[in-house]
């Protein structure tokens, strides 16, 4: 920890505390006619409560009562909180994709941080993009920040079975297609599958995300895992808000926290709980804000040396996020793969050593022991070939076995509407060899790079039982989800990558251990098509859209905007 400051020290103190300044006079005016008097915030750390909280987001409907808790926790500590509403992102509702917003909640962030008096900050968070969004702008504005994860929502039931959200979603949709549900049983799952507030409490890209954060060190040990409606995740926030004072004292700043080792850290636990493929992204340009080169490839390096020990759906079994906490959470996950951290790096906590403690496994068939992995590697494997010469990734513990080597037809569908109108047409011939290819839909091209990665498989194909098919896209898929999908394929079709010459009954090759994807035509035949190929019109005209076009890199380099992600000074501003 770095040494304490002095009240004058303060970054507060600008705004507060400089006597014999017309501004500071007219800063403590308006302090009084928002009804407090100086004794409550001069000479007390100002901590932000940055609350994503929206009555149209399920996963944060709970965050007002959690931002509550995290001022109480401020005020017990010494401290003067000020919440700031903020973007709220729902995976649920917001379209094309949550995705398009992911950077424009990250500059929300850094410049809200920046331009206020604000000494630490608290950020409330977990629904998918959220939390990277969040710490990507804490991360720029480099001001003492702390995570506090909106927590996962309760088991899902329905007729006995105990549901995961998103994956059972997926999984009973295609049942009922297939003629196996009724309409009045697909009702009353519905009714069953989210229950309670809080995100989704699979393995999927929240409790992926939010256990990255941990991992990293941006949260107090254990927050990750937290039901949502657990009294204990109303504590943990108040602990939160004592801790972020602390870190304003001592001005513990992301650049400490967020180093290498860090991200090194988070990719190993990443992949050994099986986690999203959306944290490829996300991680990359998390790491990419704080000068750390982080590359598909250190991914693919990390992924062959730890194994799966998660056993929560969809890349396990069985279980659900509230049975990995009651397991011990995080902390007990990394206590079993210890020799593969650096464990005296600093967290918001003192280091990852000292979040770990002395943490235990209580149930070694939810984090299992290595011994007895979910799978002997990383469940994340990175893909190249002339179909993605720049990347691509592929969750291969969730895909069907026989599919991670796989040769067969490609059948093309140029945009997502067009492939859900035409699915289950018979002239395509489609059968459970085929190879499914959705192009047009990576960050440009989607726009935003939505979750059409997991294609739907035919009605009759599966009437006939098949459950799984080798799908192609550019796009993403949810964390929720499963099966043998090969997704962020970079360069996307839309800015001409190889992807946008694949034609309908072209030969494809996918060999998950080779880590290759191959389109089997030869060059000859691909600089023709290329030749042939004209870039489609621009998505966006004005707006936020045309900036989002213009600056938003590609997948393989973490979708950030090149004027965000790219290095430079940023002057504090000048506030009296």
């Amino acid at each position: 920890m770095t040494g304490r400051l002095r009240p004058e020290e303060l970054r507060s103190h600008q705004w507060y505390g400089v006597e014999g300044q017309l501004r500071t006079w007219s800063h403590n005016a308006r302090m009084r006619q928002l009804g407090y008097e100086a004794e409550e915030y001069r000479g007390r750390p100002v901590i932000a409560v940055l609350n994503t909280w929206s009555d149209i987001n399920p996963c944060h409907v709970h965050l007002r009562e959690r931002a509550e808790a995290v001022k109480r926790g401020v005020w017990q500590a010494g401290g003067f909180p000020l919440e700031f509403p903020v973007a709220t992102l729902s995976e649920t509702y917001q379209k094309p994709t949550p995705m398009l917003y992911r950077n424009l909640l990250a500059m929300e962030t850094e410049e809200l941080l920046r331009s206020y008096p604000i000494d630490a900050a608290v950020l409330l968070g977990g629904c998918d993009k959220s939390t990277p969004a969040l710490l990507m702008g804490a991360a720029s504005a480099d001001v003492p920040s702390l995570f506090v994860p909106a927590g996962p929502m309760l088991p899902g039931h329905w007729r006995g079975e105990t549901l995961g959200s998103g994956t059972d979603m997926w999984k009973y949709w295609d049942e009922h297609r297939a003629g196996n549900l009724t309409d009045c049983e697909l009702r009353d799952l519905q009714g069953g599958l989210a229950r309670s507030p809080g995100h989704c409490m699979t393995m999927g890209t929240a409790s992926t995300m939010t256990a990255a954060a941990e991992a990293l060190g941006m949260t107090l040990p254990g927050a990750s895992s937290i039901p949502a409606v657990d009294s204990g995740h109303e504590r943990m926030a108040a602990a939160s808000g004592r801790r972020a004072v602390e870190l304003a004292w001592t001005a513990l700043k992301p650049s400490r926290i967020l180093t290498r080792e860090a991200f090194e850290d988070a990719v190993t636990t990443v992949l050994g709980l099986g986690g999203s493929t959306n944290a490829v992204i996300h991680l990359i340009a998390m790491a990419g804000r704080c000068r750390v080169e982080l590359t598909l490839d250190d991914f693919d390096r990390i992924a062959r040396t730890v194994p799966v020990l998660a056993n929560v759906r969809p890349g396990g079994q069985t279980y659900l996020m509230e049975d990995f906490h009651f397991a011990g959470g995080l902390p007990a996950f990394l206590s079993r793969i210890t020799d593969l951290l650096h464990l005296d790096r600093p967290t918001v906590n003192g280091t990852l050593g000292v979040q770990i403690g002395d943490a235990v496994v209580h149930d070694d068939d939810v984090i299992r022991t290595r011994e007895n992995p979910v799978a002997a590697e990383g469940g994340v494997a990175v893909l190249r070939g002339n179909l993605c010469p720049d990347g691509a990734v592929i969750k291969h513990i969730a895909a069907e076995p026989h599919l991670l080597k796989h040769t067969g037809p490609a059948v093309v569908f140029d945009d997502y509407k067009t492939m859900q109108r035409t699915i289950n047409d018979p002239e395509l011939g489609i059968t459970a060899d085929s190879v499914l290819v959705l192009r047009n839909s990576g960050p440009k091209g989607g726009p935003g790079m939505p979750e059409y990665g997991m294609l739907p498989i035919p009605d009759r194909l599966l009437r006939q039982g098949v459950r799984d098919m080798v799908r192609i896209s550019d796009a993403r898929m949810s964390g929720t989800s499963y099966g043998a999908c090969a997704l962020h394929i970079a360069p996307e079709s839309y800015v001409g990558g190889p992807l946008a010459l694949v034609r309908s009954g072209d030969s494809i090759t996918l060999d998950v251990e080779a880590r290759t994807l191959q389109l089997n035509v030869d060059d000859e035949e691909l600089e023709r098509r290329r030749a042939d190929w004209t870039p489609p019109p621009a998505r966006y005209e004005r707006g936020y859209g045309a900036l989002y076009n213009e600056q938003i890199t590609q997948a393989d380099t973490g979708c950030d905007f090149g004027f965000l992600a790219r290095p430079g000074r940023v002057a504090d501003p000048y506030a009296s």
